[in-house]
């Protein structure tokens, strides 16, 4: 027992919160997995910490035992919310709960450096929300680190290397910046009501500047342009870039003949950097 709050099952019972599908809700029920998950998100004393569909609030409960000192919770679903106050009061002053779409709230005015995000992301939103944690405009950003659970497919494609299916847009984009692994598999029977998949959490450290130097938007287009059409040479997949991509693509090492899938971040990079310049010339 984590805390001297009810049994997750008798939470959900008490106050009716069966999990909605068009919320993209699976519930972890086992507190003793929801704490080895907070756990993952490491040392959280002195961190605020940001969680986003904290539902009956297994996470949420993981989050404070392990010491943080402020958690704030989005969720969408107001049903939850009698069971987040019960958290509240067990914990007092250290749990602030905003009802809303993740998607459309700004949660700094609501915390203070250093910030962790720890989520069991809603399935529907998950990939969007990690894609805005990744992408703001100044670097670094204003996490720490991203301890988040997504369908296992999801997760894999975060880490994959150059040379595997998994690998596209989400590889390049969470590891130009961050230090992205996998550091716990969850079985669909760890949830309630049962996903048709396996989970996983993923665990990304903000790295203090890209590994390798590129204008963000320039790289979006070039990845986007690669991956969109992954059957395709990248000679013709890019062909809409630049008049001479050929003669781009030969300077950053990458045979015009190769597919976005077997090209290694540093030479997209180094195509990006090209391309602006060629560009501005």
């Amino acid at each position: 027992m984590i805390d001297n709050l009810p049994p997750l099952r008798e939470v959900i019972a008490a106050h009716e919160l069966s999990a909605k599908k068009q919320l993209g809700q699976n519930f972890l029920l086992d507190l003793n997995l929801t704490h080895k998950i907070a756990r993952q998100a490491g040392d959280l004393t002195g961190c605020d910490v940001l969680e986003v569909g904290p539902g009956p609030g297994g996470l949420t409960r993981g989050l404070l035992a392990c010491g943080a000192r402020h958690v704030l919770a989005i969720e969408k679903d107001p049903r939850a919310l009698p069971a987040l106050e019960q958290i509240a009061a067990a914990y007092p002053g250290r749990l602030t709960v905003i009802t809303g779409d993740a998607l459309a709230i700004d949660p700094l005015a609501h915390l203070t450096p250093p910030i962790r995000i720890a989520a069991n992301l809603p399935y529907n939103v998950g990939t969007e929300l990690l894609i805005r944690w990744l992408t703001p405009r100044d670097w670094p950003p204003f996490w720490q680190s991203l301890t988040l659970m997504f369908q296992k497919e999801v997760a894999e494609r975060i880490v994959a290397k150059p040379g595997s299916k998994a690998y596209g847009r989400l590889a390049l984009l969470a590891q130009w910046r961050a230090e992205a692994r996998i550091v716990m598999t969850l079985p669909p029977e760890a949830f309630t009501p049962a996903p048709k998949v396996h989970s996983a959490v993923v665990h990304l450290t903000a790295l203090p500047e890209p590994r390798f130097p590129a204008d963000p938007a320039v790289l979006t287009q070039v990845t986007s342009a690669g991956f969109n059409q992954r059957r395709k040479m990248l000679r013709a997949s890019l062909r809409g870039l630049h008049p001479q991509i050929e003669g781009l693509l030969e300077g950053a090492g990458i045979p015009p003949t190769a597919r976005a899938e077997e090209i290694e971040l540093e030479r997209f990079c180094t195509l990006a950097r090209a391309l602006k310049a060629a560009r501005e010339a």
